[in-house]
Parts: C-alpha cells; sequence; structure tokens
C-alpha cells in the first residue's frame, strides 16, 4: 500500500545542516497496524510527515497505491491527502471557534467533490462520535473538553473521509496512562471495524506490542 525507499530529510539552518533521516525503508501494508517507536529526537515524526506527504523527503521516493507521491502536482498530492488518508496528532489542532461536530465535519466539506452527500457525512460523523463516547458533546467547543475528549474528536475527524491509512502522531502523549490506554484502544477497535492501515508513532513500548509490526528508530536510521 505504502512503500518508502531510502528516505533522506536534511535540515538547513544557515551553514549547519542537520541530517534527520539517514536512508529509511519502510513498507506499510494494507490493512495491517504499524507502530514506529524511538526516542525523542530519533525522526519519528519527521518520518510520519513524509508517509503522509506532508513533509517532502531530501531524497527517496514514497510510493502510495502504485503513485509517487512527490512526483505529484499540489492539487494531486492534497487530494490523496483529504480523501485517502487521515491524520490523528498529538496537540488535537482542533478549530476553537468550531463544534466538535462542525470539527468533524470540516474535513468532508472542505473537498467539494466529497463521495458523500452532506446528510450522509453528518450521520457518519454522529455515529463515529458515539462510538468514540462523545454523543452528549456534539455541541460542545474544545475549550469545554477535557484532554482525552479533544484526542478523540482528533480521531474522529481523521476518519470522516474514510482513509485507507490513518496516521497518528503520538496520540497518547499528552494524556495520562488511563485515558492513553483508552484513545489506543478506541483506535485499535475502529482499525479491525474498518479494515485500514494504522501508522503510530509512540514512545510506549507496552502500546508497540499489540502492534502488526513494530520499527524502531533511533538516530535516522532503523535499529536492528
Amino acid at each position: 500500500m505504502i512503500e518508502a525507499k531510502n528516505i533522506h530529510k536534511t535540515y538547513h539552518d544557515g551553514k549547519k545542516s542537520l541530517e534527520v533521516l539517514r536512508g529509511i525503508d519502510i513498507k506499510v501494508d494494507a490493512g495491517k497496524f504499524t507502530v514506529i517507536v524511538g526516542p525523542s529526537g530519533a525522526g519519528k515524526s519527521t518520518l510520519l510527515h513524509i508517509l503522509g506527504g506532508l513533509d517532502t523527503p531530501t531524497q527517496g521516493k514514497v510510493i502510495f497505491e502504485d503513485k509517487d507521491m512527490y512526483e505529484l502536482s499540489d492539487n494531486a498530492l492534497s487530494k490523496i491527502r483529504n480523501t485517502r488518508i487521515g491524520f490523528v496528532f498529538q496537540f488535537y489542532h482542533l478549530l476553537s471557534e468550531f463544534t466538535v461536530l462542525e470539527n468533524v465535519l470540516m474535513p468532508g466539506l472542505i473537498h467539494a467533490q466529497s463521495r458523500k452527500n452532506s446528510a450522509a457525512l453528518h450521520k457518519e460523523a454522529v455515529h463515529f462520535l458515539s462510538l468514540a463516547g462523545l454523543k452528549n458533546r456534539l455541541t460542545h467547543f474544545p475549550s469545554q473538553l477535557s484532554g482525552g475528549e479533544k484526542q478523540r474528536v482528533a480521531i474522529v475527524r481523521g476518519l470522516i473521509n474514510t482513509p485507507k491509512v490513518l496516521f497518528c502522531d503520538e496520540p497518547t502523549g499528552n494524556l495520562d496512562s488511563r485515558t492513553g490506554d483508552e484513545i489506543f484502544a478506541l483506535i485499535r477497535q475502529i482499525h479491525r471495524q474498518n479494515t485500514m492501515a494504522v501508522v503510530m508513532v509512540t514512545h510506549n513500548l507496552e502500546l508497540a506490542k499489540q502492534a502488526d509490526k513494530v520499527y524502531h528508530l533511533k538516530d535516522g536510521i532503523f535499529a536492528h
């Protein structure tokens, strides 16, 4: 489904350069749960962003459904991100002036050629929010939610366009251990029910043990 080959990423700051990724090869199979673990600064989030079309590699290719993502036009890449890929971030990135339901609906409404009409989109959003235990929070604003509730909203928002792969960047990093376990269980439940691929970055080795495949990233390369 996704195959990244020889991924390098170097950041430049004046005369200084920082090589974050140093020749990464990774394959993500359809319907599988893949976890990338490693210490802070290992390049986990950078790799996730490159796999998801959010950051361009300095060198290498990312093949998604037989297409090299970084040879596509900006419009074509944006369409893939909106319709085929879902994202869940550590810091939620909810829009404060919109309700829970409006935040979840946003990706579907942005895509003018959405495969779902507005009524179907609304119905699916309510269904997923109910599944996430947020049925009574539809009209609440982010400021009225706990950290765990905000992350649940972010997960549902990532699912609204029925992606083929869901990328999760430290989705439990800002939560206490109990809430983090609940969030991970929700992602696993949705993964099984929808048979989509999940790629998660985490530092939690206990959570990683439940994945189909685990990659250990250290100093920009995979440890063996």
